[in-house]
């Protein structure tokens, strides 16, 4: 057997063509695993759980930083058709505790410095804790006590392409988390085609530093393992750390959310690191301003890969090659768009109130549809019938498409009206990126009795002498005026979701309080 079909294959093949290989280095303590030792040890933990009651189709939960046991709990899950939970780990207790109860876990996997956060929790479903930490300081046993005892064999659980295997929660950035149901044919497409362009081969060394509960994290580092690459994992993204692992290891590839490679790039010593064995750096799941990709090109001297989709989407869903960037070029505008659908998927843009097609070059909402794109919300039909039409997956994106190549706007529900006029903040948070003083900027509406909304900058600047009314004068030379903030704020720093999003809900909240409804 040669072919990796489901997720469970992964460890299983890689053994047996490559079993010696390295396939795993965890940074923090230096631990390895060969290909052969982790399908060994998916084996053990794939016993254990079926020990402790897990059958088919339940779910195991993983809360934890970034650890090499996760990938090895995955896949050992993966070989009884169980369904992994990573649970965000910056969450606050109830959250947490809502997710794990909603997922109805029977199993949870946890790190040491969260158990304060269990102690806060009444968990309706998990039989069983195990702790990643010292033995005897817990009260749980640890992950290495749980295994012991039990059985290497592979169990060889019967496994469906359309069996869901993993389930990650949307950010949650309105409303409650929705459990998004990925299946094993969800990602073979993700990993066998959407990412061709990023060459990557059992030679390559990939860092795998963004947050493993997030399809950018997690998802990543199954690219790695699923091409039998030498992955080097790293418990959190830690800048002076990356820049010292890429000539360390001879990283070839590797991950990062725009917002990474923007504080990357004012890291003491980016400048001067030896970048000389990269080839490959994807970047997506939030906008980046041409600023600081450009920038990130000239400084990293890769391919850039971008990749635009959703955790329903499995990920990317359109990419922009790296032959689409060319900065200064005759085809530098591309770099405003994210690539085009990848293959056999199906971009189109909807009229958000009438659902009609929207022209070419027109915004509308983007809608997608393909072997990407997820099974379902977990015990959720009512945001899974909203989520689709005739088999066509709303993202809540808008965007444009323009020869075939897809630009995003903004979140739709994020849009600014003021005076009859659409506004997207990412247009306005594009110019503001432009001004040397500006280290990060959001863009928000907020009440305005003659206008309905108006459009509020919010920034990051980096000297003092910055002020109001020079932010302003920028904006004005590159922008409509109706597009221009009639406000600044200052922030230290701009509060984002884990894969980089700037929280908008919680920037808006201030300035809707009291009123009857949170837009104009």
């Amino acid at each position: 057997m040669s072919v990796i079909n489901t997720l469970a294959d992964v460890t299983r093949v890689h053994a047996q063509l490559r079993g010696d290989s390295q396939a795993l280095l965890y940074a923090d303590d230096g631990r390895a695993w060969t290909y052969a030792e982790l399908d060994t040890q998916a084996n053990i933990v794939a016993n254990a759980l079926l020990d402790a009651g897990v059958g088919a189709g339940e779910r195991v939960a993983y809360l934890d930083k970034n650890s090499p046991e996760y990938f090895t709990f995955l896949f050992g899950g993966a070989k009884i058709n169980a369904i992994s939970v990573a649970v965000n780990w910056r969450l606050a207790a109830p959250e947490m505790e809502y997710i794990l109860n909603h997922s109805e876990a029977k199993v949870l996997l946890i790190g040491e410095e969260f158990l304060s956060a269990l102690a806060e929790m009444q968990l309706t479903s998990i039989k069983t804790i195990i702790v990643l930490g010292d033995p005897g300081v817990t009260g749980y046993p640890t992950f290495d006590q749980w295994l012991v005892g039990h059985a290497d064999n592979d169990p060889h659980v019967p496994i469906a392409p359309e069996d869901t295997c993993y389930q990650l929660y949307t950010s949650g950035t309105t409303g409650l988390p929705k459990g998004v149901e990925l299946t094993h044919s969800n990602f073979m497409h993700c990993l066998s085609d959407s990412l061709a362009a990023i060459k990557m081969t059992q030679d390559s060394v990939n860092l795998v530093c963004m947050p493993l509960f997030h399809i950018s994290g997690s998802g990543w580092g199954v690219v790695g393992l699923f091409n039998g690459a030498r992955s080097i994992l790293l418990r959190d993204v830690d800048l002076p750390a990356i820049l010292r692992l890429i000539p360390e290891f001879g990283v070839t590839h590797s991950l990062f959310v725009p917002a990474v490679l923007q504080f990357l790039l004012a890291t003491e010593g980016c400048r001067t690191s030896d970048f000389s064995s990269l080839k490959c750096i994807v970047y997506g799941a939030s906008p980046i301003t041409e600023a600081v990709l450009v920038d990130a090109m000239q400084t990293f001297g890769a391919e850039f890969v971008q990749a635009y989709g959703l955790t329903e989407t499995t990920g990317a869903i359109s990419v922009l090659e790296p032959a689409d960037h060319d900065p200064g070029g005759p085809r530098a505008h591309l770099l405003r768009s994210c690539g085009k659908a990848i293959a056999t998927h199906s971009i189109k843009i909807l009229d958000k109130e009438s659902g009609a097609e929207m022209p070419e070059g027109e915004v509308g909402e983007i809608c997608v549809t393909g072997p990407q794109v997820m099974k379902r919300y977990w015990r959720n039909q009512e945001a899974t019938s909203e989520s689709f039409t005739d088999n066509w997956f709303h993202t809540g994106d808008a965007g444009y498409l323009r020869d075939g190549y897809l630009y995003i706007h903004d979140r739709v529900k994020d849009m600014i009206i003021s005076g009859g006029e659409n506004i997207y903040p990412a247009e306005i948070e594009n110019v503001l990126m432009r001004h040397p003083l500006v280290a990060d900027a959001a863009v928000i509406g907020v009440p305005s009795e003659r206008w309905g909304e108006t459009v509020k900058a919010i920034v990051t600047r980096t000297d003092e002498s910055l002020d109001e009314q020079s932010v302003i004068e920028h904006c004005r030379k590159l922008l409509a005026g109706y597009k221009c903030p009639t406000s600044v704020d200052w922030m230290a720093e701009i509060p984002r979701n884990p894969s980089g999003k700037i929280l908008k809900v919680e920037l808006r909240k201030p300035f809707w309080k009291g009123q009857e409804r949170q837009v104009s």
